[in-house]
């Protein structure tokens, strides 16, 4: 939620001196002109931010996006001296099914002699040699060990992500990866710590110290030929001292052999760019979010959270029907969610979920992966259109709404990102999931936990813009699964 010089401001200070990132978020809103923001804005600070270029600009056809990246922007993208990788090639599908838009996209990475980043949750047996074979090198996806040590065996590079809602580390720390990841975290996790916290949670758990710093040094370094790594005549001057190899407590960081940061501080102070609003959507009125039917009661299917991950599964409940509107049923945790879109379309798709337990109110999201349509998830109609309609007023951003009351966290920088530091992000979000909390949501993580519903690439059951999605089918299924008069 930082922009890149905010988050640089946060990250160098605990001996992060370069990044990989997938500009595939903001690529989605903006299209081409938010990856050059990207690009401008990170160029303002030390931190050395290299980019992937995205490869699935939209993710999959089933969800309305505000840009398109084809095989010629991935071309054009991969010529640059700072984009170092395929961005990860969610569309395994696609892959599999020799799609030949994105078989272009892969031909591009291997012309320019650059790796394509994997993204395949759950892919095994022949399928997943077919996308190995395609010329994808790196998986962080893999949640189980089982599932890591395939992908390895077949000559992946394993990915082993400790992320905000995927904390994988602990489950898959023994499969021997090649590197160490965070993808997803939270500002306020930032303020205790980036990859300085992965490296000493893996030699708590049993890791060998000099493995475990190879892991985010030297090896990604190599594999994305970056000028760095190690220290070595030839190379950058990115040096980290470390007190010891064991909690891995930051004293100096240099990049390119100047002091930037030290015992905590950032030794540069950001500027961020500003950028122009992206949403295009009209105001939105309690009967857009009702899911409609002439039963005096239903079987519909309801979308499973599980905590402290981004797979979810398939469940069902039976609900009751009020004057042909579909009721959730609050006691049960059996809630209401939407996808409102925002690029001009004026789409709404509704469905029900189980595991945010809120009693009243709403939570509204404009970070929602992969087009970051609005998010919704309430206990009923009005307060649901009410929290779109405040994401619409501030341009994107975190609502969590009421009956009375309502906390948000603005994010104007395409309804993904904020120009303000790391400390006032996490401040806005802690009193906004404390908020939440007070409505009964119990998720750690109750905004980064949304964000994913959105996200058609990773199983089970999810919900775009255009309806409730089954990844497994990769197709749409009905919210209905029949009537059921006789459920009570």
């Amino acid at each position: 939620m930082l922009c890149p010089s905010r988050f640089a401001e946060a990250v160098v200070p605990h001996g992060t001196s370069s990044v990989v990132a997938d500009p595939h978020e903001i690529a989605n809103v903006m299209g081409m002109d938010g990856i050059d923001y990207m690009m401008t804005d990170s160029g303002s600070v030390p931190l050395k931010i290299y980019f992937s270029a995205p490869s699935c600009v939209p993710a999959t056809p089933f969800e309305t996006s505000g840009a398109v990246v084809g095989p010629a922007e991935i071309d054009e993208l991969l010529s640059h001296e700072d984009v170092v990788a395929l961005g990860e090639m969610m569309n395994f599908p696609g892959v599999i099914a020799d799609d030949s838009t994105v078989n272009s996209k892969i031909r591009s990475s291997k012309k320019y002699k650059k790796p394509a980043d994997g993204h395949a949750p759950l892919l095994t047996g022949s399928d997943l040699c077919k996308y190995i074979s395609a010329g994808i090198s790196t998986d962080h996806e893999c949640t189980t060990l089982e599932e890591a040590r395939e992908k390895k065996k077949l000559g992946m590079k394993i990915m082993i992500r400790e992320g905000s809602s995927a904390p994988n580390l602990e489950d898959l720390w023994k499969v021997g990866g090649d590197f160490l990841v965070s993808d997803d975290r939270h500002a306020e996790d930032l303020l205790h710590g980036h990859l300085d916290l992965v490296l000493r949670k893996a030699v708590s758990l049993g890791m060998d110290p000099l493995e475990a710093v190879r892991m985010v040094t030297l090896n990604p370094a190599q594999h994305y030929r970056l000028d760095g790594g190690a220290i070595a005549p030839g190379k950058a001057a990115d040096m980290v001292i470390v007190q010891d190899l064991e909690e891995f407590n930051i004293n100096k960081v240099f990049i390119n052999g100047d002091l930037v940061a030290q015992q905590g501080q950032a030794l540069f102070k950001a500027e961020p760019l500003p950028l122009k609003s992206s949403f295009h959507l009209k105001p939105k009125i309690p009967y857009e979010f009702d899911i409609v039917s002439d039963a005096d009661s239903v079987l519909v299917r309801v979308i499973q959270v599980i905590e402290g991950q981004l797979l979810t599964l398939e469940t069902e409940a039976h609900l009751k029907c009020q004057n042909r509107v579909v009721t959730p049923d609050i006691k049960n945790d059996i809630l209401k969610i939407a996808v409102v879109e925002r690029y001009g379309h004026d789409k709404v798709a509704n469905a029900f979920v189980k595991g945010f337990n809120l009693k009243y109110g709403a939570l509204a999201s404009s970070v929602a992966h992969d087009s970051h349509n609005i998010m919704v998830v309430g206990t009923n109609s009005t307060t649901m259109a009410d929290a779109a309609n405040k994401i619409r007023e501030m341009g994107g951003g975190l609502v969590a709404i009421s009956e009375n009351s309502y906390k948000v966290l603005s994010l104007p920088l395409a309804g993904l990102m904020s120009s303000r530091s790391a400390s006032e992000v996490a401040r806005d979000l802690e009193e906004l999931k404390n908020f939440a909390r007070g409505m009964g949501c119990g998720l750690a993580s109750p905004f980064m936990t949304m964000s994913f519903l959105a996200l058609l690439v990773i199983p089970q059951l999810k919900i775009s813009d255009q309806g409730l999605f089954d990844v497994s089918a990769f197709d749409f299924v009905d919210v209905i699964k029949r009537n059921a008069k006789d459920s009570y």
